[in-house]
């Protein structure tokens, strides 16, 4: 009896102890002094999926990973570097999973060929309603 209360207090907390209790990274939080900077690296921060959230970009996930993949990009863009290399470097680092746009490839054709293959079922399947009640 005394393991199951043990376990029932683990699988409780677990949530609350999910992040480290490290100090966020410096500019997870904090906006860069440039304001055009910061607009390139906001514009960016929207395209980038939280892998911890997967439903919310890292710009508006407050996962711990994804203040410091804000940090990364904020760093990035304030020491020169284009929005477009930071993507590539993080696609590279993480996979196309974390952009919401994944490139066309063998791995994500289903992706870009299911909503296609479902319109064109619901159009032959609307057709033969209409051809039905209108005979």
């Amino acid at each position: 009896m005394r393991r199951l209360a043990i376990l029932l207090a683990l699988l409780a907390t677990g949530p609350a102890r999910a992040d480290s209790n490290r100090a966020p990274a410096p500019l997870a939080y904090s906006q860069l002094p440039d304001p055009t900077q910061e607009a390139e690296a906001k514009a960016l921060m929207e395209t980038l999926r939280c892998l911890v959230c997967q439903g919310q970009s890292i710009a508006d996930s407050d996962a711990e990973m994804a203040g410091d993949m804000r940090a990364l990009v904020r760093e990035r863009i304030a020491r020169g570097e284009r929005p477009a290399a930071i993507r590539t470097y993080l696609i590279q680092r993480y996979g196309d999973y974390v952009t919401y746009d994944p490139p066309l490839s063998w791995v994500t054709a289903p992706l870009w060929i299911a909503p296609l293959l479902l319109l064109g079922i619901g159009l032959l399947l609307a057709r033969r309603l209409f051809r039905k009640g209108a005979a």
